[in-house]
């Protein structure tokens, strides 16, 4: 998935190849096998061109990243204590991208700083007269990501990081 990710479009399994052999020796038909694998799990659709099929990913990284951690969480039989076991493992700088993200999800109105510049999330905040967005990402039964065409991938660093499967 982040080969098909990195490239923010259609690619097909040549592409796909070349990339990786930048890296690594590995066959057509192993890079083949996985992305008609993707296409059967549902994490990519393919069109044909001619006799071979171009490969989009279904859903962004960034919403693959959500559905794991919804996942995660809701696995946990405590989820307020895996939440801040979780928040004791971040970065200041992990932190601030947490409140930046509580900020656009909640608006301004639903955020304010206390006097030590922690970031604090206001009563009712979350409440429906808020008309704060409080939805997540959708996922299916499996945890896998559903489609948002309204969602576009990270073009600024859409590899930043490799998935589970380093594909």
């Amino acid at each position: 998935m982040t080969r098909v990710w990195k490239w923010n479009r259609p690619v097909t399994v040549r592409e796909v190849l070349e990339d990786l052999q930048q890296e690594r020796s590995i066959a057509y038909t192993t890079v083949m096998t996985v992305l008609d694998n993707l296409h059967q799990k549902g994490w990519v659709r393919r069109e044909a061109e001619g006799r071979a099929y171009r490969y989009e990913a279904v859903s962004t990284r960034a919403a693959y990243a959500a559905a794991l951690m919804n996942d995660a969480w809701a696995q946990s039989d405590n989820p307020a204590a895996a939440l801040v076991a979780f928040f004791g493992m971040m970065s200041d700088e992990q932190r601030q991208a947490l409140r930046d993200a509580v900020r656009i999800v909640q608006g301004p109105q639903g955020v304010q700083e206390s006097g030590a510049g922690e970031t604090e999330v206001a009563p009712g905040a979350d409440s429906p007269e808020s008309g704060a967005p409080s939805e997540q990402p959708a996922t299916n039964s499996g945890g896998k990501p559903q489609e948002n065409p309204a969602e576009k991938p990270d073009e600024k660093n859409p590899a930043s990081a490799e998935d589970r499967t380093g594909r």
